[in-house]
């Protein structure tokens, strides 16, 4: 998704006075950058983020990053995440993660990796869902006209 977006999609409101395509990005790859250290895969890779994109709203602060160190980021992060789960046991996946303490996830062990991901997962198609708008917004008519089609 973040390939079919230029430079200047990036600076595009989801709707009027609602969060930028830049903010959410940003906070998507603040959120992944998490998992890290919370599946127990790694260290985080780009912990400044959070400041940006976790503990304050969007356009709080200017943009920081270019869009190509943007790009390189959020790209980095994720390509990170999959090729460590893609090593993880599927035992891995039942083990508590790091947001449950160990007499938490005795008393509920369904707390673990595998509901953290899910939970992820939800998180991470919501904003794919939002960024989209932006994704329709832009499409000429003969796109529209042909995705309609088929």
């Amino acid at each position: 998704m973040l390939s079919s977006l230029n430079d200047s999609d990036l600076q595009s409101q989801i709707a009027p006075g609602r969060n930028q395509v830049y903010y959410i990005l940003g906070h998507l790859a603040a959120v992944h950058d998490l998992l890290l250290p919370l599946l127990e895969i790694g260290e985080r890779l780009n912990p400044e983020l959070d400041e940006f994109f976790i503990k304050n709203p969007d356009r709080t602060f200017q943009d920081t990053f270019t869009a190509a160190e943007f790009r390189q980021m959020f790209t980095e992060v994720n390509a990170t995440v999959t090729s460590e789960m893609e090593t993880m046991p599927l035992a891995g996946l039942l083990k508590r993660h790091g947001l449950v303490s160990e007499e938490d996830f005795a008393k509920e062990p369904l707390r673990n990796r595998l509901a953290l991901l899910e939970i992820r997962a939800a998180h991470a198609m919501y904003h794919a869902g939002q960024i989209r708008l932006i994704e329709i917004a832009h499409e000429t008519p003969e796109r529209n006209t042909a995705s309609k089609a088929s």
